[in-house]
């Protein structure tokens, strides 16, 4: 089934965020008309809760579920409990709520952190169910896998058209630049915007810096979600990334360079380096909706440091 996006009405849950925002823009440049897209924002429509799911979803014919409780290691560490009860608990009513309302398509996001901890390199979807996650994301990795079952089951008894996308990590403008609670790539950049700043001749980063990651500049990922939600309809899940690997020690040291700080790295062991190493396979999503990520990693660190410095530090108040 091939959905002609222009003539539907379109709910994006998260459509305000950072992968969101991005989804939205690439739906207007597609041709869908802006009194088409439903965004509803978390303080009005609090999606934990099943009466809120029924209301977004009420007059809609495409869901694309973007709201999500996430963040970095660290977050995942002290917060597992929240992060497992508020992504259950969102996919599962917003999925039901759209069931019972006749939505036509359901979009659901998964993430890189449900595969095994050990999966084999590169990690292919049918790999999702050999092993558990790694410990410091699993419950957050967990509860969004719950979704893919959720639409594979109501697939086979409803013929309900839901489909489930698994994200590699995301980096890029309007990130969550937050030292706390942010990812990798914007927790770095900002850590070395504050070292200059200061005079400091060092950075601190956690963990060993072996670890890998494979990173999907925002925008790629936004082409991909629309591309997956007009022309793919199956119960198999697809890996949405680029296929590259990059060491955080590399990642550190290109970081660095694009931001012309040339003093120490300190890796901090104590803290943990979560999973050994990440790249999905990617060809399933090529083959079936020709998803191929055009940005380059060096290409799209250079756009989010410009963001950081034009707009981001002023958001922050730095």
């Amino acid at each position: 089934m091939i959905h002609d996006l222009k003539s539907k009405k379109i709910l994006v849950t998260g459509g305000a965020g950072f992968v969101g925002s991005f989804v939205v823009e690439k739906l207007l440049e597609g041709g869908v008309a802006r009194e088409d897209i439903f965004i509803p924002r978390s303080a009005d429509l609090d999606l934990r809760k099943w009466g809120n799911c029924q209301r977004a979803v009420k007059g809609q014919d495409i869901v694309i579920h973007l709201a999500a409780n996430v963040g970095g290691i660290g977050y995942n560490q002290y917060k597992p409990g929240e992060l497992f009860y508020d992504n259950l608990s969102m996919g599962i009513h917003l999925m039901e709520a759209a069931r019972q309302t006749g939505v036509e398509k359901f979009v659901s996001i998964g993430s890189i952190c449900s595969y095994p901890k050990f999966a084999p390199v590169p990690f292919k979807e049918e790999n999702l169910w050999k092993g558990y996650p790694e410990e410091t994301n699993a419950a957050y990795g967990l509860a969004k896998l719950m979704a893919l079952v959720q639409s594979q089951a109501y697939r086979q008894q409803y013929g309900f058209h839901a489909i489930h996308l698994l994200m590699v990590n995301l980096y890029g403008p309007r990130d969550k630049f937050n030292l706390a609670s942010g990812h990798v790539i914007p927790s770095l950049i900002r850590k070395i915007y504050q070292a200059k700043r200061a005079g400091k001749n060092f950075i601190e980063a956690w963990g060993t810096g072996k670890a890998t990651r494979e990173f999907l500049y925002v925008e790629d990922a936004a082409e991909g979600i629309v591309l997956a939600t007009e022309y793919y309809d199956k119960p198999d899940p697809v890996n949405l990334g680029s296929g590259m690997e990059i060491s955080i020690q590399d990642l550190v040291v290109t970081i660095a360079r694009l931001m012309d700080f040339h003093g120490e790295i300190r890796w901090d062991t104590a803290k943990p380096d979560g999973q050994p190493r990440r790249r999905l396979d990617v060809s399933r999503a090529e083959k079936e909706f020709g998803f191929r990520p055009e940005t380059t990693l060096e290409e799209g660190l250079k756009r989010t440091i410009q963001w950081w410095g034009t707009e981001g530090r002023k958001i922050y108040g730095q």
